[in-house]
C-alpha cells in the first residue's frame, strides 16, 4: 500500500518525505541536519523494515539538501536530481556558512532525471514532471494511481514558491503550475516542500495567484 510519511526538518521548516510501497521506499528532499533529525529519519525507515532504493530531490536549494550526504552514505543508495539543478547544488557550499551550516558536504548525484521519466517503487509508478520557475531544474513527482504529487517548492497551500533566487523566474513558475500541475486530475493531493498538503482543485479555486479562471 502506498504511503507518504512527512517529516519537518531544519530551520526552514522543510518537508522531507519517505514514500513507501511493498517495503521499498524513496527519500525525497532529505533536509535533516541535526543529529536528532537524521536519527529520526533513519529510525523510522529501519523500525518499519523499509528498503531505501534512492534519494530524489525536487530541487537543490540548501534547505532541501542538508541531509542528502548523510542519508546517502548511511544507506548506500543513489541520489538523483534533474541535470539543470547541478549548478544550484554546487552553489550551496558557497553560502551554507552564512545560514549557519559551515560543515555542509556537497553530495554528488549518481544520475539525472528528465521530464517523463518513470520511477518504479514497489507496485507504484511515479512520473517525473519538469516544473521550472522556482529553480531551473525543479521537478515534481506524480503518482497517477494514487493521485498524489510531490510538488517541492513550486506550489504551496494557497501560495507559490519564491522566484527571487538565482535561476528563479515568476512567469516561468506560473506557466509550470498552469500547464503541468493544474492539468493533473482535480482530486490530486499536493505535497509541498513547506506547509500542509493541498489539492489541485483547492489551489485552482483559492490560490490568490490564480484568481482568474484557469
Amino acid at each position: 500500500m502506498l504511503s507518504i510519511e512527512i517529516f519537518c526538518y531544519n530551520d526552514f521548516a522543510e518537508n522531507t518525505f519517505v514514500v513507501h510501497d511493498s517495503q521499498e521506499c524513496i527519500i525525497v528532499d532529505p533536509g535533516c541536519i541535526k543529529k536528532q533529525e537524521v536519527n529520526e529519519l533513519i529510525r523510522f525507515i529501519e523500525n518499519n523494515h523499509l528498503k531505501p532504493i534512492s534519494i530524489i530531490n525536487t530541487h537543490c536549494h540548501i534547505d532541501h539538501v542538508l541531509g542528502v550526504e548523510k542519508i546517502k552514505n548511511y544507506f548506500n543508495i543513489p541520489f538523483y536530481i534533474a541535470k539543470e539543478e547541478l549548478p544550484v547544488l554546487q552553489s550551496v557550499k558557497l553560502y551554507a556558512s552564512v545560514y549557519g551550516y559551515p560543515d555542509f558536504i556537497e553530495p554528488v548525484p549518481d544520475g539525472f532525471l528528465k521530464e517523463g521519466a518513470t520511477i518504479f517503487l514497489g507496485n507504484q509508478i511515479w512520473q517525473v514532471i519538469h516544473v521550472p520557475g522556482h529553480s531551473p531544474g525543479h521537478i515534481a513527482l506524480f503518482n497517477k494511481s494514487g493521485l498524489k504529487c510531490i510538488s517541492g517548492d513550486v506550489l504551496f497551500n494557497q501560495s507559490i514558491g519564491r522566484t527571487d533566487l538565482p535561476g528563479g523566474n515568476y512567469e516561468t513558475l506560473i506557466k509550470s503550475i498552469r500547464n503541468k500541475i493544474f492539468t493533473l486530475p482535480e482530486d490530486t493531493i499536493i505535497y509541498p516542500g513547506h506547509g500542509p498538503e493541498t489539492s489541485v482543485n483547492h489551489e485552482k479555486r483559492f490560490n490568490p495567484f490564480f484568481s482568474e479562471n484557469v
